[in-house]
């Protein structure tokens, strides 16, 4: 079983219909889909490719070696005991950008390079929603109106990307890479590593795995959007394996809404009940503000997502 695989410009010719069709599949029974030919320059994708591994060799590689999970595996190994694996930390270092957070500074390009892509990254960010308004049969523009506190072409949606490296691990059986999870926001569009796998999501109850394709964008939908479509496209657990061999690189791309957003199930997918001959409208998902929702969110990240909704419509 393997992820599906849209080809992004033939959305632009006859083939259209079908690509649509093809994508609001992959929104309703996958939560994950990869994307070629989507318009990001090669180019720009090989430099990005070339000032992360640098920025992890050069300025992050020292402290990953020293960190809390390397540390924690250490104990582990001393025990000598199958039984043990280390909890509550990932095989992972990251860091992320923001357009007003601190970059890494002594990697040549390295700001220029990560401005370009995250702008190219953001706008097919917006393209991707305006594909699940028309698919869903919202009016152009829903989604990232939503996202941008309900203001017409305003700019105060959150937009991050978050760098990851997954080094080589030695006992990769004992540790996460990343702990199974949904994501909290809105749209995410990873470029991941081509030659080091790890990425599974889960599906149908079995873990199956992310298969490498060389630059293609992974899309992703995050919780805000199982909660604008009423449920109707689902956030999808996945997770990332530690591996023996390989510095595996993940860059995801979060256009997720501003905090002071309010988030709800849009009124056009607010199912009607006629049992009875009574008409009921039935909203699965309460309204929130997705500050609420990030409070929320960041206790309960790698604990089943039903009772973070929970929590939010008894505030």
């Amino acid at each position: 079983m393997a992820i599906p695989v849209i080809d992004f410009s033939k959305l632009n010719g006859e083939e259209r219909a079908n690509t649509l069709a093809q994508i609001a599949t992959c929104c309703e029974e996958w939560g994950f889909f990869q994307l070629v030919n989507h318009g990001i320059p090669v180019e720009l994708l090989e430099k990005v490719k070339r000032v992360s591994s640098e920025s992890f060799k050069k300025e992050r590689e020292d402290n990953f070696n020293k960190s809390t999970a390397i540390n924690l595996l250490n104990e582990v190994e001393k025990n000598k005991s199958n039984n043990n694996k280390v909890e509550n930390v990932d095989w992972e270092d990251v860091f992320l950008l923001t357009d007003d957070n601190e970059w890494p500074s002594n990697i040549p390009q390295f700001r220029e390079i990560m401005k370009e892509y995250r702008s190219e990254l953001k706008n097919l960010a917006k393209q991707v929603m305006e594909i699940m308004d028309e698919n869903l049969g919202l009016p152009k523009g829903y989604i990232n109106k939503s996202f941008n506190n309900g203001e017409e072409g305003s700019e105060n949606a959150f937009f991050g990307t978050k760098v990851s490296h997954y080094p080589p691990c030695p006992n990769p059986e004992m540790v996460n890479g990343l702990r199974a999870h949904t994501d909290a926001g809105g749209v995410i569009l990873l470029f991941q590593d081509d030659q080091v796998d790890g990425l599974q999501i889960l599906k149908d109850g079995k873990w199956i795995d992310v298969q490498p394709i060389q630059n293609a964008i992974i899309i992703n939908t995050g919780d805000q959007i199982e909660v604008l479509s009423n449920g109707k496209y689902k956030s999808v657990w996945h997770r990332v394996l530690a591996k023996e061999n390989g510095n595996r690189r993940s860059i995801a791309s979060f256009y997720n809404p501003s905090l002071k957003a309010t988030i709800a199930p849009a009124p056009q997918l607010i199912h009607i009940d006629n049992d009875n001959n009574k008409v009921e409208l039935i909203s699965n998902y309460p309204s929130f503000k997705f500050g609420d929702y990030m409070n929320v969110y960041s206790e309960q990240k790698f604990s089943p997502k039903e009772p973070r909704f929970q929590a939010v419509r008894a505030m």
